[in-house]
């Protein structure tokens, strides 16, 4: 995951003027979500609002805001009527110009994204500038909790921010761990897939020729083992190694620590039926073994190359984590009825 942070202090760095584009609220069809950031310099751009007819108008725009003394600008963009893009929505976008005064909380809000700190990026509109500041998410927001404006839900047609509002963006919330057992070509693969996405991958192998793997740790079945028994309730679990004995100690070592939230293993249904069985004749039950989840990835998908595996595992573990995450705001939502 890009950290727009450390991208503008870069820039800053280089003495290079640069501009915070971010999404602010959106309405139907849009290319990119509330909250997506890019940063904008006059050579160069960094992360995307969608691409196509949008993107090119905005990086255009806020190339022309360096050249001024305006600090920001709040723009309504209807994508269908105005950019010719067939999205047909709305979007509401904030651009700022950064300088040297941001350093301070750009400093904090990278050194947040790079340990997976959630945190608020909050704007107050002052006459003719922003002040921002950074302060922490309070342990009840939920994943995906939504832009504000003056405590209200920010929209993309709504009411705009009058002086002394505040707006109040949640940032990029812990990302959930992936543990990767098994570095072959398969692994490899998955681990290269997963590279951009929102999870925190921790990749393992018992070979010592994997060290040279950037990425892999080295670690006897017992470490690898402990390491699996040990994963957290938001854990994705993917046993993919070259000894199916090591991928059952594996097994068996996940649902015995039983906090996770998905355990994928590579196989066949044969291995699958053949592991099953195993697992119950190891004394667990069939709410343990109705946790394991073989073969792995989408299930439509049946071409077994490496790469096509990984987009299949990687695109099922974004849609577990999407449903899990509306899951939690709706009981948040509920919550605070």
């Amino acid at each position: 995951m890009s950290n727009w942070a450390r991208q503008s202090l870069a820039r800053l760095a280089e003495n290079q003027p640069l501009a915070l584009v971010t999404i602010l609220a959106t309405e139907g069809s849009a290319p990119r979500d509330a909250g997506t950031k890019m940063v904008v310099w006059a050579e160069g751009q960094a992360g995307t609002i969608g691409g196509g007819n949008l993107e090119h108008q905005v990086a255009e725009q806020a190339r022309k805001m360096l050249l001024t003394p305006v600090h920001f600008a709040l723009q309504d963009y209807p994508l269908g009527p105005l950019l010719a893009q067939c999205c047909g929505g709305r979007v509401r976008l904030l651009i700022e110009r950064l300088d040297k005064t941001a350093i301070d909380w750009l400093t904090d809000a990278a050194r947040r994204l790079d340990a997976d700190q959630p945190f608020e990026v909050r704007t107050r509109f002052n006459p003719g500038a922003l002040t921002k500041t950074i302060a922490p998410v309070a342990a009840s927001t939920p994943d995906g909790a939504m832009i504000t404006l003056a405590g209200e839900p920010a929209t993309a047609r709504g009411a705009r921010p009058t002086l002394g509002d505040v707006l109040v963006e949640p940032q990029d919330l812990p990302r959930p761990p992936v543990l990767l057992f098994g570095a072959g070509h398969v692994g490899q693969a998955v681990a290269r897939a997963l590279e951009p996405l929102p999870f925190r991958l921790a990749w393992y192998d018992t070979r010592p020729e994997t060290a040279e793997i950037p990425g892999v740790t080295v670690g006897a079945p017992a470490e690898l083992a402990a390491a699996a028994m040990g994963a957290g309730p938001d854990a994705y679990i993917l046993v993919m190694t070259h000894d199916h004995n090591l991928d059952y100690a594996l097994t068996s070592a996940t649902l015995a620590g039983g906090a996770f939230s998905y355990l994928g293993l590579i196989g066949s249904d044969t291995k699958k039926a053949r592991f099953l069985s195993r697992l119950r004749k190891d004394g667990f039950g069939d709410g343990s073994t109705a946790r394991v989840t073989c073969p792995i990835g989408l299930p439509h998908l049946k071409n077994k190359a490496p790469e096509v595996i990984a987009v299949s595992v990687a695109a099922d573990l974004l849609m577990r984590l999407e449903a899990a995450r509306r899951e939690r705001l709706k009981d948040f939502q509920l919550a605070s009825l």
